[in-house]
């Protein structure tokens, strides 16, 4: 008996830890039972029934969230609850779809949304209450299918409902740096999720999970390959996998886009130039165009990175990125597709400052560029730096879509071993004020193209994600992933809300385990940016991985790739001068901008030693010296550190092991490196400032030499 006791003891134990062990794989669409039974018993009687208005894979898609959600939240099986005639009941359908006197009671709803919004609205007719989602088309009906579901999942009442929402931007795709034998540039979550070899014919479930989580955010394009593109993507045996990927995104209103290699006319065309104006180039692209659309129908169009760190492009030929973006937006136009053109430009031959060489190679031809071309333009000037102005090109273009890029992946971050929450950078970014018309000319209205009334819209992102079980390495930073969706959707959300749905959604509504998460997710960019470049210093990453500090490379054959190269520290202080005493960059951005960035006193500190070089006995606003100052800012950011770790210990109770002690591990490494950051990089300015540390500065354990000799052959993403 003593033995069977044991034994049902031990499958017990079994069960649980298997029902409750959770590897993230689900993302923020876990759809936790709700425990509250009021609001519980609210959901089951607002929604009895479902009724479905359509028969297309997108709104067969959308019954089966639906089922799924509903099902796992509310603790009832929603697949027999199917056009019932009784009780209250979801209806869910595109405009065309609708009943008439369903239309008539949304009056005039579609007139509120574009062709992607959705509208959830509440109301009785014939003594039985209704919800509908609807929307122009079925995949804006799969939006607020989403919608609703992560209002049950945040907790939100639903009776009432009156909700109408569309898109702000028009293009929001995801950038992935894979390439085809599936490592991923800059990827720190594992290998390609595109497996190549076994395409078309084998389709990973994992790409249909892939989509759905996309669809949830509201994002509508994937670009499937590295911007240092491969050509062999365009070719057939290629395209064939490229066309299956396609038919498995297309429900969920995913296009899918490809990165053009320039020199592909040359390299698998036979052609001896990829000269843009040369007639045989030309024809060359309109048959590529034409034989990817007769595969795929809803191609979105190219990506293009040319004439940037040694990829090819126009100027090879002496012409200009207007002549290589519209050569290639000619061939794609009749299939209605675009091209996105990078703004990454910058040259080894250029001994100006390399945040001003984007500028004069794309502002002077504003008006040029044909009306489906977009400049894709990183959101500072420098490459995704943990802090950085916004790029003085937004603004600057108003008769030229531009579009904006971040990046998801944390290159300069401490890649997926950092819990950094990213929409805190892309805010203060998109909030940025260009004065281009004056006061409250911010980023975001460039984005969105309210600005200058530009039809053509986008923003991408450079996909942190891989084949890890749990997406994106460390499960803290899926909250990435979600937040780019969301602001792409609308770029005037705050990262408030954005971490509050995330967490809600991702792990518990438990206004314990809410408030002081959330509080440390906000706080974790700050953290980064004083640990690692603190007062505006930038780009001091070791270099070619970018993996830990590097102040002190000065070796590399192009002066602009050297940590040394942006911090200029020496005997008389630190800082790179962008004033008009220096590079002048500053002159780039609008008049009342440029007038804060050159004058000390209107200067925000957190930008200083971006436009400014100054002494080291430089008085702060709160008095300290700039070495002082400096010093405090790298403790801090090791401070904020260890409080994220003693808050994340607290949260055990609430979160499954799994996912706990992921989270947990990577914090203690974070905490580890972020003293190395502080370290390495104290030790080394203070060759120059020849000034002690401040009281509060832990000193540090390891040499400079000992930190100068550390080499990283097995860091991920090179």
């Amino acid at each position: 008996m003593l033995k069977k006791v044991k034994l049902l003891i031990l499958l017990l134990f079994v069960f649980c830890n298997h029902i409750f062990a959770n590897d993230g794989y689900k993302l923020w669409l876990q759809y936790n039972y709700v425990n509250n039974e009021s609001l519980r018993e609210d959901y089951l009687n607002a929604v009895q029934n479902l009724l479905p208005s359509g028969n297309s894979e997108t709104i067969n898609i959308a019954l089966k969230e639906l089922q799924l959600g509903l099902s796992d939240m509310l603790g009832t099986d929603f697949t027999s609850k199917i056009n019932k005639d009784n009780g209250n009941t979801l209806i869910f359908g595109s405009e065309a779809n609708l009943g008439e006197d369903i239309k008539l009671q949304l009056g005039n709803t579609f007139n509120q949304i574009n062709e992607e919004g959705y509208a959830i609205k509440s109301f009785k007719l014939r003594n039985r209450n209704y919800i509908v989602i609807t929307g122009k088309s079925d995949v804006g009906v799969l939006y607020g299918v989403f919608e609703f579901l992560r209002l049950l999942q945040t907790h939100k009442p639903i009776e009432n409902l009156n909700i109408t929402d569309s898109p702000k931007i028009k293009i929001r795709t995801l950038n992935h740096w894979d390439n085809l034998d599936r490592t991923v540039e800059r990827g720190y979550a594992g290998f390609s999720i595109w497996d190549w070899h076994r395409l078309p014919d084998y389709l990973d479930p994992r790409y249909s999970d892939y989509a759905r989580a996309n669809a949830s955010v509201g994002i509508n394009g994937t670009v499937l390959n590295n911007v240092n593109a491969n050509a062999l993507i365009l070719t057939p045996q290629y395209l064939e996998k490229v066309e299956a990927l396609a038919n498995v995104f297309r429900p969920y209103g995913i296009k899918v886009y490809l990165t053009a290699r320039f020199s592909a006319p040359i390299e698998i065309g036979g052609l001896e130039t990829a000269d843009p104006l040369a007639p045989e180039v030309i024809n060359w692209w309109k048959q590529k165009a034409d034989e990817i659309y007769a595969r795929i129908p809803d191609f979105g169009g190219f990506l293009v990175k040319a004439n940037s760190e040694g990829q090819p492009g126009p100027q090879n030929y002496d012409r200009n990125h207007v002549d290589g973006a519209n050569m290639l937006a000619t061939a794609v136009a009749p299939h209605n597709g675009i091209v996105m053109w990078r703004a990454f430009v910058y040259s080894e031959h250029d001994a100006t400052d390399r945040a001003k060489q984007a500028y004069p190679e794309f502002v002077p031809y504003d008006g040029q560029f044909k009306d489906n071309v977009l400049i894709q333009v990183k959101n500072g000037a420098i490459d995704f730096q943990p802090r950085e102005p916004f790029h003085p090109m937004f603004g600057a273009m108003p008769k030229t879509p531009i579009m904006m890029e971040f990046q998801i992946t944390q290159e300069y971050l401490g890649f997926s071993t950092h819990s950094i929450f990213l929409p805190k950078l892309f805010e203060e970014v998109l909030k940025a004020d260009t004065y281009r018309k004056g006061k409250g000319s911010i980023v975001a209205k460039d984005i969105d193209g309210s600005l200058d009334n530009k039809r053509l819209t986008g923003m991408a992102g450079v996909s942190n994600i891989g084949n890890d079980i749990n997406w994106t390495g460390n499960t803290f930073l899926q909250a990435n992933w979600y937040g780019f969706g969301r602001l792409a959707w609308d770029p005037y959300l705050s990262a408030d809300t954005i971490a509050d749905e995330w967490l809600r959604q991702t792990f518990t509504n438990d206004e314990k385990f809410i408030n002081p998460v959330k509080e440390m997710m906000l706080d974790s960019r700050e953290a980064v940016v004083n640990y690692m470049t603190p007062l505006g210093l930038h780009h001091i990453m070791d270099t070619g991985h970018h993996y830990g500090p590097g102040p002190w490379v000065s070796n590399l054959s192009r002066p602009e790739w050297n940590p040394v190269y942006y911090h200029k520290a020496d005997s008389l202080g630190i800082g790179f001068d962008r004033t008009p005493t220096g590079s002048n960059a500053t002159e780039q951005y609008a008049p009342e901008v440029a007038q804060v960035f050159n004058d000390l006193d209107q200067i925000s500190e957190k930008d200083l030693l971006w436009f400014h070089h100054l002494p080291w006995d430089y008085k702060l606003k709160n008095g300290n010296t700039l070495w002082d100052g400096m010093a405090l800012k790298y403790q801090e950011g090791v401070d904020q550190v260890k409080s994220m770790i003693e808050t994340w210990n607290k949260m055990q109770p609430y979160v499954d092991a799994e996912r706990y002690n992921n989270i947990k591990m990577l914090l203690n490494i974070q905490y580890k490196e972020a003293k190395w950051w502080r370290d390495a990089c104290l030790l080394y300015f203070q060759q120059y400032s020849k000034m002690p540390l401040p009281e509060g500065v832990e000193k540090p354990t390891k040499t400079l030499d000992y930190f100068k000799s550390l080499k990283f052959p097995f860091a991920p993403g090179n």
